[in-house]
């Protein structure tokens, strides 16, 4: 499913219009990216929550040539589901 998608799919269920649903979800992403951005975390109970984790610098390899490169520090996003959303998949 891709945005488009998922827009049609909450305006159908809300019974709102693709407008107002197009809206409400960029407003999701908008808060959720901002949050995060702040070293924060969001839990949705039942569904999930993301939290952002820093992972140190590190050496790797470029597998084409076998030298050895640095990667740098960086922050990620981790998501972990919810007991309800693992329990809908999994049926």
């Amino acid at each position: 499913m891709n945005k488009t998608e998922l827009i049609d799919a909450i305006a159908k269920d809300a019974e709102i219009s693709k407008v107002a649903a197009k809206k409400a979800l960029e407003s999701f992403l908008k808060n959720v990216e901002t949050t995060l951005s702040k070293g924060d975390k969001i839990a949705l109970v039942g569904f999930g929550s993301w939290s952002v984790s820093e992972r140190a610098a590190r050496e790797g390899r470029n597998p084409q040539t076998g030298k050895t490169i640095k990667i740098a520090a960086k922050k990620v996003v981790k998501f972990k589901a919810g007991s309800e959303l693992e329990g809908a998949v999994n049926k």
